[in-house]
């Protein structure tokens, strides 16, 4: 999708892909085959470009920072990665800034008195985070009891830290995506509702229709994080909403699956603005260009559905990611826009024709 964004202004973009068959292969000028924390092949990759930008956070920071050593520009920084790419460092820098997180607790090994202690403060049921590597619901535990919640904690240990958290009760989940340039320069889109079924995001909807206090709040929170994080392109901000007020979720420094809609939702897609800013262009608007918005995700199931149903919906906007079909992938997502909130309905109707596995709230 950035790929596309990229045409409309002449910019060359070549891919690091890790097969041949990667979908980014298809729509750039230029390709190389090899694994991104290759230190010989990203290196001799890097020489042949202006700027290194990511589309994912699993990338060895302490190799990209040597680059950044030696005069490459890497867009977000190392520094600002280090954010989406660690939840630890996330959870602890942000919780020292004063930013409000759920209550967490941090383990390198297996300590079971401290667990029994957190369960003692925050409640029995309990959620537990890989450090690194976890997305869509990888890499996250939900716990009710405290047998599960020693051996989740056992489990995840094996393959490094973890962050167990409390399990807040939630009103909702929303988020606020961020475009910075490396003027320094920022622009926020329009707040938005997001639904979550097993860790995955499904749906997101504009407008976001809680009351004025808690969107100001939420705002506020996004800003502030944006400052703290200093990620130059797109930097995407879940939050929860809940009787405590408005607390963070997670951060990405990347293009976010929050922030799709702004394909046909928005003046700039977050894909073209995430390239105005690592290119040093100027920021394009990101105001919203209709009253109603949704986004619904194409999750796999047990098959494909139909490509020529979907598009035979009206007002149905259909993308299409190229990926190799598995049950529980996401691998392309549908929008509709329009003056009510009846687009909403459209929407997975479209997900349906196309087979996704996933099913709508009746809220």
């Amino acid at each position: 999708m950035m790929a596309e964004s990229a045409s409309q202004f002449g910019l060359p973009l070549s891919v690091l892909a890790s097969r041949d068959d990667d979908s980014a292969v298809g729509t750039v000028p230029h390709y190389v085959i090899g694994d991104a924390n290759d230190r010989a092949i990203v290196t001799s990759w890097a020489r042949d470009c202006d700027v290194i930008t990511f589309d994912h956070e699993l990338v060895d920071l302490d190799f990209y920072a040597t680059l950044e050593a030696d005069g490459v520009v890497v867009a977000p920084s190392t520094s600002a990665l280090r954010f989406a790419s660690s939840k630890v460092f996330q959870r602890e820098t942000l919780a020292a800034a004063g930013v409000r997180v759920p209550r967490f607790l941090t383990l390198r090994h297996y300590d079971e008195a401290a667990i029994d202690a957190f369960r003692q403060e925050v409640g029995p049921e309990l959620v537990l985070k890989s450090d690194r590597g976890g997305y869509d619901g990888r890499g996250v535990v939900m716990t009710t009891g405290a047998h599960d919640a020693h051996e989740a904690a056992r489990e995840l240990l094996d393959h490094g830290a973890i962050v167990v958290e409390e399990k807040l009760p939630l009103l909702a989940e929303i988020s606020g995506v961020v475009v910075t340039g490396r003027s320094g320069e920022r622009r926020s889109y329009p707040l938005v509702h997001t639904v979550q079924a097993a860790g995955m995001c499904v749906e997101v909807r504009y407008p976001l229709t809680l009351d004025a206090a808690t969107q100001a709040e939420a705002a506020e929170l996004v800003e502030r994080v944006a400052s703290i994080v200093r990620a130059v392109g797109i930097l995407a901000v879940e939050l929860f909403v809940t009787d405590r007020g408005v607390i963070l979720n997670e951060v990405a420094t990347r293009p976010h699956n929050s922030g799709h809609w702004t394909i046909e939702g928005c003046v700039t897609s977050q894909f073209e603005n995430h390239l105005r800013a690592v290119a040093g262009l100027p920021l394009g608007d990101v105001g919203a260009l209709h009253d109603h918005v949704v986004m619904v995700n194409v999750v796999g199931s047990s098959e494909p559905g139909s490509l020529r149903a979907a598009l035979a919906l009206p007002g149905v906007h259909v993308h299409d990611y190229g990926k190799s079909w598995r049950p529980g992938r996401k691998l392309g997502h549908v929008t509709v826009v329009g003056a009510d909130s009846s687009v909403r309905v459209r929407a997975w109707e479209g997900a349906e024709a196309l087979g996704t596995s996933a099913t709508r709230e009746t809220t």
